[in-house]
């Protein structure tokens, strides 16, 4: 029964990405012919041919604007029109719109504040929304560009016909059959504000000054546009706090798979578009077999270790034991802690680990989930992944330290490419011949742009996480002491330097209002500085590894193509997808299996789960 959810989603998300990989093909390659009317809009947009220098230049400038435009609207927020913000929302403190506005642009989506709590729908539809419909079209345009140069023409395209064919013919399309869908499954789609209803029990919200008891405020909205476009684009900002575990979020099983083979559907159609635009199906199904396989692990790793496993918090102790944790916080330093035993109780674990699951859709459905939005750029959740089991806490660190399992839309690609570029050169060493791809020598300098894309993922990660680990900006933020408190540290910036988006859950990081006293909960001690630095990090991740392959591809346009002999490499091989593989699996685990050790394995070996 665990592997029903994760089939399901892989064998639907396929079949009907081959259709949309050829619709994507059709729109942006050069013969396609809109019709009149919208032809007429996408010539005013048309500013020429553009080599890649140009066409760079034109992405950043778009981008730039977008968050001039994004950070106004949130900025902005209580001047909205009422129909915008019925419940009045206020102003936003300054860190919480900067890391924002970082965190849509940027296609990560990572949310230092509730949605329903902070946000008006103003801010939701102008800011959000919007955000999220450019963002997965920039990466789009991004790789549609490097595969123009990979095929040799003579420039890459216009940056804003292809921002417009994307939004208008693939995107808007899509998230209105999608959101439709949703609502079919019961999820709200409304501008009216919270709805008060009476309590079953009297009171249990608290009483007036008058004695009467307070009603609970229901939030809605118009939640099935955000979240079509927040899963096909491979966002994953949830309209509410908990995400896909919201019931107004994902009412029902149908949901559940929907939003599942959402989540992954664009990216497997951008590889069908990849092979299609190259004319070399052949290699793209090398590289979709690659990226089934890695897909295929990490989901039955975090389903062997999770849902197949008790919960160790229940089960590892026979007997009562203290232990004294390091606790900054706390006068020495340290804390006693007492760790009950469990193990005599009678708490059925034969479902495995439940704590922090959604099990209206059964028991796999989290660890699925925490697979495929971590495959994936997306980021959302229907889980706690701070409750995962130890070890496979590993399945969504690994997909975003890899991040070129599906990845993002148009980006995730992009990545395997730069493991490609890197496993040809390393392959063309080997047997002492100068390296090839698709018919273009590699060289140094296209080394040199590939190692840069490579390596600033690494250091955005672990140059930021020590810091924070060994200062109170992390030591006080982070939920729990030790082991497992070093991975949601790290999990944090993970997150941010893959463009995921995901949160684990147990780091203090958001602020709200600017008004303090106007939050539901006090503002964390250290929300600003954490803020800023995963903004920082999101920006330089997300522009860094395209600007540097869209060059590779500048470059690689104008070399003479090498005659095809019987020492070339072949890239529609099993040979080359194991070359492919192997690369990917050689060079994370130099990159990352320290970190590894150090939170998840070290947790799972330590002596009391969960914190020691």
């Amino acid at each position: 029964m665990f592997w029903i959810l994760p089939t399901l989603v892989l064998v639907i998300a396929t079949v009907v990405a081959i259709p949309l990989g050829y619709f994507q093909a059709w729109i942006f390659d050069t013969d396609f012919r809109p019709p009149r009317l919208l032809a007429w809009f996408e010539r005013r947009v048309d500013t020429g041919p553009q080599k890649w220098q140009k066409y760079l230049m034109a992405l950043l400038t778009f981008n730039v604007f977008a968050f001039l435009i994004g950070f106004a609207v949130l900025a902005l927020q209580p001047f909205h029109p009422h129909f915008l913000n019925p419940d009045g929302k206020g102003m936003l403190a300054p860190s919480t719109i900067f890391n924002t506005m970082c965190s849509f642009l940027s296609n990560t989506n990572l949310q230092h504040y509730s949605g329903e709590a902070h946000l008006s729908y103003g801010s939701q539809l102008f800011a959000i929304a919007w955000s999220q419909f450019i963002s997965p079209v920039i990466g789009l345009a991004a790789l549609v560009a490097m595969i123009r140069g990979l095929r040799g023409d003579p420039h890459m395209g216009n940056f804003y016909v292809d921002m417009w064919r994307g939004v208008v013919y693939l995107f808007l399309p899509v998230a209105l059959v999608i959101a439709v869908m949703l609502m079919a499954c019961g999820m709200p789609m409304t501008m009216k504000g919270n709805v008060d209803v009476a309590t079953v029990e009297a009171g249990a919200m608290g009483h007036a000054d008058d004695g009467a008891a307070k009603p609970q405020a229901i939030a809605r909205g118009p939640v099935a546009a955000v979240v079509a476009i927040k899963q096909i684009g491979t966002n994953g900002g949830g309209f509410f706090g908990t995400n896909s575990a919201h019931p107004f979020e994902n009412p029902n099983g149908w949901s559940n798979l929907i939003e599942c083979v959402c989540i992954i559907m664009l990216p497997i159609a951008c590889l069908v578009m990849f092979g299609r635009m190259l004319r070399n199906m052949p290699h793209a199904r090398v590289i979709y077999g690659v990226m089934f396989v890695l897909s295929v692990a990490t989901v039955v790793w975090c389903i062997r270790w999770d849902t197949a496993r008790p919960n160790p918090g229940l089960t590892g102790l026979k007997n009562s034991k203290s232990y004294d944790v390091d606790a900054p916080m706390a006068d020495g330093g340290k804390i006693a802690l007492s760790v009950p035993a469990l193990a005599g109780l009678p708490v059925d674990q034969s479902l495995g680990n439940l704590e922090g699951k959604e099990l209206r859709f059964g028991t796999a459905a989290g660890a699925t989930w925490v697979a495929f939005t971590t495959n994936t750029s997306n980021g959302s959740a229907n889980c706690s992944h701070d409750s995962l089991n130890p070890l496979a806490c590993i399945t969504p660190l690994t997909g975003m330290w890899l991040n070129c399992i599906w990845g993002g839309v148009g980006v995730g690609l992009i990545n395997l490419l730069v493991y490609l570029i890197i496993g040809v050169f390393l392959a063309g060493l080997m047997v002492g011949r100068t390296p090839e791809y698709l018919g273009k020598k590699v060289e140094a300098r296209e080394m040199k742009l590939a190692s840069l894309a490579l390596l600033i993922h690494p250091l955005m990660i672990l140059a930021p996480a020590g810091l924070f680990v060994a200062t109170d900006w992390g030591l006080k933020t982070e939920g729990n002491p030790g082991s497992h408190g070093f991975y949601e540290i790290l999990y944090e910036f993970t997150s941010a330097s893959a463009n995921n988006g995901s949160e684990c859950g147990g780091v203090g990081n958001t602020f709200g209002f600017n008004n303090p006293d106007a939050n539901p909960s006090p503002p964390a001690i250290y929300a600003v500085p954490l803020d800023i630095a995963t903004g920082l990090v999101m920006l330089i991740s997300r522009f860094i590894p395209i600007i540097a392959p869209v060059a590779i591809a500048g470059y690689l346009a104008v070399k003479k193509p090498t005659p095809f002999t019987v020492g070339t490499l072949r890239t529609d091989t099993l040979t080359f997808g194991f070359v492919i593989l192997g690369t990917i699996l050689l060079v994370g685990a130099l990159l990352f299996l320290p970190a590894a050790v150090l939170g998840p394995v070290a947790e799972h070996l330590g002596p009391m789960p969960f914190g020691n």
